[in-house]
């Protein structure tokens, strides 16, 4: 699928993607995430160079419990922006899940020394827990 250019078949542009992520954003918020689960599952093949969308459909993977589907939107997500540590943290919680400790401990590592606080210290309280 990613060989099409949707956007174009559509005749979409970058008006009707802010508005599927607005839609698809208000179901995270009110909890809905099955639902949200599939305006992000739309998003990642109509704009496949979009890491906020391929962020938050791990994150969403993520807390529905599918990790396994979680690490590699993750991994996509980081290989189109990868500083981005909230998402490096993410992936530290789905290895951890899917019992690639050593992994997750090595990113973990690397994210204690973020200068974001916020994510150092969850970096480091995700391997105490799990230590």
């Amino acid at each position: 699928m990613a060989d099409f250019n949707w956007l174009e078949i559509l005749g979409w542009n970058s008006y009707q993607l802010e508005e599927l992520r607005f839609a698809g954003f208000s179901f995270v918020r009110q909890g809905k995430y099955d639902k949200a689960l599939i305006y992000f599952k739309s998003l990642v093949i109509l704009d496949p160079k979009s890491s906020y969308d391929f962020q938050i459909l791990g994150a969403l993977y993520l807390q529905t419990n599918e990790e396994a589907q979680a690490l590699p939107m993750l991994n996509q997500a980081l290989e189109l922006d990868p500083t981005h540590e909230p998402t490096q943290l993410n992936k530290v919680k789905t290895l951890i899940t899917l019992g690639q400790k050593s992994e997750a401990f090595a990113l973990a590592a690397a994210l204690e020394k973020s200068k974001n606080r916020v994510i150092a210290d969850d970096a480091t309280a995700v391997i105490m827990a799990h230590s």
